[in-house]
């Protein structure tokens, strides 16, 4: 189907806001909406692939004079452009959103390596406040979510169903504002409100701070979790990526702040993403995760796909001038062997 241009879907949300935006106004961050409780649902699936290796001690990338770090061992010789068999993660750089996404994939073998026929897939973007259009670099762009929702389609998906649950503003209004509805319904996806009596109380066998919590029933029985955050500045995590954006799948959200290295790294042992793909598209540099000063937003044209969350999340903190150790979720990920943040290690393909 067609689908709008990001010049003239900037127009239409210029003309339709008008004034409303002033009354959206939030709780201090920490403070999130909590769903009602719920009766406990059976969870028949649940998504926990195990990344390939993981580094008990992270050790920092080799960075360029831009900051990128590089994958080059000790040795003088460089490495070999990894193939895409053998790439752990993809970073593409320069060109519109769909294409970078689709360029990311492919060099990781393909979304037909993570989707497959009649597979449910559950996209999970950042949609957590209805208070600025994409630009602002607060939610996922949605150009990028649009992207992932065709492809599962054109991999024979059954379904591809997004979702978050915000925490200023409504859903409704977060999904509009944020232009996300809108690609993802021309993409031919479905966007899923989150009411309270799906969540369902789980434990967490290998948590060491968090040992229980509620997760969203659908993403426990999705064939396909593909987690699809923006990168940005996060005053408490330093960033939310990919593991900071797990908490939109959990009831009580408040309760992770406390020890929030560790308790992301819990919940992601047991909801480990099938694909990371993070949108760097244009990154949020201060004052997050609200963001609403477009000084504070950079525009990189970047996206990172890979298949092990504790790398994606590694590799987009160089984006911000910080190494994989300033992320205390990070260090906390790969001591519990949720898989490798160590870039120098990693094979590492740029496209």
């Amino acid at each position: 189907m067609n689908h709008l241009s990001r010049r003239e879907f900037l127009r239409r949300i210029a003309t339709g806001l008008g004034g409303a935006a002033g009354t959206w106004f939030l709780n201090a961050c920490g403070v999130e909406n909590t769903p009602p409780p719920d009766p406990t649902l059976p969870a028949t699936h649940l998504t926990t692939s195990a990344a390939d290796e993981a580094s008990p001690t992270p050790i920092p990338p080799t960075a360029t004079a831009s900051g990128v770090p590089t994958t080059a061992s000790s040795s003088s010789t460089p490495n070999p452009t990894p193939t895409p068999a053998q790439a752990d993660l993809v970073v593409a750089r320069g060109g519109e959103p769909e294409d970078l996404v689709r360029r990311a994939v492919a060099a990781l073998g393909g979304i037909e390596q993570f989707v497959h026929q009649g597979d449910e897939v559950i996209v999970k973007p950042n949609i957590c406040v209805a208070y600025h259009t994409y630009e602002y670099a607060a939610t996922t762009n949605p150009w990028v979510v649009a992207a992932v929702v065709r492809m599962c389609l054109e991999a024979g998906a059954a379904h591809v169903k997004v979702m978050d649950y915000p925490f200023g503003g409504t859903a409704e209004e977060a999904y509009n504002i944020s232009g996300i509805r809108e690609q993802v319904e021309a993409a031919g996806g479905s966007m899923e409100f989150m009411p309270g009596y799906k969540y369902v109380k789980m434990d967490i066998p290998q948590g060491k701070s968090l040992k229980s919590t509620k997760i969203y029933g659908d993403i426990l029985q999705a064939n396909v979790l593909i987690n699809v955050p923006i990168a940005k500045h996060h005053n408490l995590a330093k960033l939310t990526i990919g593991m900071k954006n797990l908490l939109g799948v959990i009831a009580d959200r408040t309760a992770m702040h406390q020890n929030i290295g560790q308790r992301l790294a819990d919940l992601a042992s047991r909801i480990l993403p099938t694909l990371t793909i993070v949108d760097a598209v244009r990154i949020l540099t201060a004052n997050g995760p609200t963001g609403g000063n477009l000084d504070d937003v950079k525009k990189l044209d970047t996206v990172i796909a890979s298949r092990d969350l504790i790398a994606a999340d590694a590799y987009a903190s160089t984006l911000f001038g910080m190494q994989p150790t300033d992320l205390a979720y990070v260090v906390a990920g790969s001591e519990m062997g949720l898989g490798n943040s160590d870039l120098n290690s990693l094979k590492i393909a740029e496209v």
